[in-house]
């Protein structure tokens, strides 16, 4: 199975708790529209039939590839590697 982009996944996850707010503070149409594509999106995105199984894998991946970013800076503090600028 292919991985989502952590970047794309985190720009839906926004856009979802967005339209949420909105929906809770003004019910329109068109924003009922615009969460339900967002959670369908997701749900086909993380592989899973609920938005609420969508959102928890969603924030898994994140947190997993945060933890593997934090890593990487972690052991290369500096941002360099051992391969030659040489051409």
């Amino acid at each position: 199975m292919l991985e989502p982009d952590p970047k794309v996944v985190r720009e839906l996850l926004t856009r979802y708790a967005s339209l949420r707010i909105a929906q809770a503070e003004r019910e329109r149409p068109a924003t009922a529209r615009e969460l339900a594509d967002v959670s369908y999106t997701l749900c086909v995105m993380m592989a899973t039939t609920t938005i609420h199984e969508a959102v928890a894998k969603a924030d898994e991946l994140l947190l997993v590839k945060g933890r593997a970013q934090a890593a990487v800076r972690t052991a290369d503090p500096d941002g360099e590697s051992d391969l030659s600028l040489a051409v």
